[in-house]
C-alpha cells in the first residue's frame, strides 16, 4: 500500500520540480524587463530612448558577437560539425511549417488583401537569435539545471543555427516584405516612372526594430521600397504590361551598357530571376553575430588554430576569457531593450483583432506542438545525437519563440507595414511569457518520458 503512494508523491514532487524549472529561467527574464520597463518610464527616465538604443547597438555590434564567439569556439569541431546538421535544417523546417499555418490563417481570419504576405511571414519567421540565447543562459544560470555541467553548449547549439536565419531573411523574407503593387500607381501611362501611395507606415522607428538592426534609416533607400519581384513578374499576373516598369530601367542600365546586350540574349525567365538576385542585399547578411558565428566555427574545427584561441592554456586565452566577460552582459541588456521596447505599447494596426489572435495562437501555441512531432520523428529515424537532451531542447526551443525582431526591421526597410509588424511583434512578445513558461515545462516531460 506505501509503494504505490511512495511512487505517486515521488511524481508530484517531480512535476513541481519541472514546473519551478520551467517557470524560473522565464521570471528571471522577465523580472530584467521589468528593471528596464520601470527605468525607462517617461517619469523616471533613468534610461531614455536614445540610452537604450545605445544598448541595443552594444548587444548587436558586441555583447551578441563575443557570447556566439566565446561558446560556440571552444566546443565545435569537425565531427560536430558534421553531426550537428539538423540545427540549421531545424530552421528551415520550422519556417516551412510556420508558413503553411500562417497561411491557414491568413484564409481563416481574412485580414486586409495588403496583409496576407505579412499573415504569412509573422507567422512562419522566429526569432532565432538572442531570445534562445537568452533562455538557454537563463536556464543554464541555475545550479539545479536539469542538463548538468555541459548546459552551456546549448548556447553552441542556438549559435549554429544564425546563418540560415540571416540568409532566409535576407533573400526570401527581403522580397515577400516587398509592398504590394496595390501600393503603387502609375503616373502616366507608357511611361516606366512609379509612385508611391500614402501607406500610414510613417512612423518613427520603433525601439524593437532598432534593438535588432541599429542604424535602419540609414539603409532605406527608394529602391527598398520598390515592388521589383512584382513588376518584374507581373507577366504571370493580371496586371498589364503598360502598367509596369521596364526591367532595364529598373536596373539603371542605358540600352548601350554591356549587360543589356547580355540580356538579350537570355531568356525571359532567366532574366528576370537574374534581376531578383542582383536586387537581393546579400552585403547584409555579414551582420556581426553571423560574422562571430562565420569565425567560431572556422577558428574551432581547425585544430592548430584552436589551441591557440581556445582553452585555458591557450596562447591567446586572454582574449578570449576577456570577451567571455563582456558577453555576461548580453542577456540582461537584450531584457532591459525589451523592458523599454514593451513600454513604449503597441503601434495601431489596421491589421485587425482576430488576425492578430490568429498569428499569436499559431505561432505560440501551435506550432511548438507541430515542432515536438518533428523532433520525435527524428529523433525514431535517427538524425539526431544520441543521448543529448539538450540538444533536443534547443531545437523545440526554435519552435516556441515569437517572430523574430528582425522581421520588424525588414518591414520598416521596404516601407511596408511597419505599423502591423510592431504590433504584431509587441503583443507576441507580451504572450511569449506565459506560452514559453508552458512549453519549457512540457518539454523537461517529454525529454523525461519520450526521447
Amino acid at each position: 500500500m506505501m509503494e504505490p503512494l511512495l511512487s505517486i508523491l515521488n511524481k508530484d514532487m517531480k512535476s513541481t520540480e519541472y514546473v519551478v524549472e520551467a517557470v524560473l529561467p522565464v521570471l528571471k527574464l522577465l523580472s530584467i524587463a521589468l528593471i528596464g520597463l520601470l527605468l525607462s518610464h517617461p517619469k523616471i527616465q533613468m534610461i531614455p530612448k536614445p540610452t537604450l538604443k545605445l544598448l541595443s547597438k552594444l548587444v548587436f555590434f558586441l555583447f551578441w558577437p563575443c557570447l556566439i564567439f566565446t561558446h560556440l569556439g571552444p566546443v565545435i569541431t569537425v565531427n560536430k560539425f558534421i553531426h550537428w546538421w539538423f540545427i540549421p535544417v531545424n530552421v528551415v523546417i520550422s519556417t516551412a511549417i510556420g508558413s503553411i499555418l500562417g497561411f491557414l490563417v491568413a484564409l481563416i481570419c481574412r485580414p486586409p488583401p495588403e496583409f496576407f504576405r505579412l499573415t504569412v511571414i509573422m507567422t512562419a519567421f522566429g526569432n532565432t537569435g538572442n531570445i534562445p540565447l537568452a533562455v538557454v543562459s537563463s536556464v543554464c544560470h541555475n545550479e539545479d539545471n536539469p542538463f548538468g555541467d555541459t548546459c552551456y553548449d546549448g548556447i553552441a547549439y542556438a549559435s549554429f543555427s544564425q546563418w540560415v536565419s540571416v540568409v532566409l531573411v535576407y533573400t526570401l523574407i527581403y522580397h515577400m516584405m516587398e509592398p504590394p503593387m496595390e501600393y503603387y500607381e502609375v503616373v502616366e501611362e507608357g511611361t516606366d516612372e512609379i509612385e508611391e501611395l500614402p501607406t500610414g507606415n510613417d512612423i518613427s522607428t520603433p525601439l524593437l526594430i532598432e534593438a535588432e538592426w541599429t542604424g535602419i534609416e540609414d539603409r532605406e533607400t527608394e529602391r527598398c521600397k520598390t515592388p521589383i519581384v512584382a513588376s518584374i513578374f507581373n507577366s504571370i499576373s493580371d496586371v498589364s504590361q503598360s502598367d509596369i516598369p521596364d526591367v532595364e530601367l529598373i536596373q539603371e542600365e542605358t540600352p548601350c551598357s554591356p549587360k543589356s546586350y547580355r540580356c538579350l540574349a537570355e531568356p525571359k525567365v532567366v532574366r528576370k530571376i537574374r534581376i531578383v538576385v542582383e536586387h537581393t542585399p546579400i552585403n547584409q547578411i555579414l551582420q556581426p553575430p553571423l560574422v562571430a558565428t562565420v569565425l567560431a566555427i572556422l577558428l574551432g574545427i581547425i585544430p592548430q588554430v584552436r589551441t591557440i584561441v581556445f582553452g585555458s592554456d591557450a596562447p591567446l586565452d586572454f582574449i578570449t576569457d576577456s570577451m567571455a566577460m563582456i558577453s555576461e552582459a548580453m542577456v540582461p541588456a537584450v531584457m532591459l531593450v525589451l523592458g523599454g521596447m514593451l513600454w513604449e505599447g503597441p503601434n495601431e494596426s489596421r491589421l485587425g483583432i482576430r488576425t492578430t489572435i490568429g498569428i499569436i495562437v499559431a505561432r505560440l501555441l501551435i506550432l511548438p506542438l507541430a515542432g515536438i512531432g518533428v523532433i520525435y520523428l527524428a529523433d525514431k529515424w535517427n538524425f539526431l545525437i544520441s543521448d543529448s537532451s539538450l540538444y533536443r531542447f534547443v531545437l523545440l526551443l526554435q519552435y516556441t519563440t515569437p517572430s523574430a525582431i528582425l522581421l520588424g526591421a525588414i518591414a520598416s526597410l521596404r516601407g511596408y507595414a511597419v505599423r502591423e509588424a510592431s504590433a504584431l511583434l509587441f503583443w507576441q512578445h507580451v504572450f511569449a511569457l506565459l506560452s514559453l513558461s508552458l512549453y519549457i515545462f512540457v518539454y523537461f516531460k517529454l525529454l523525461v518520458s519520450l526521447f
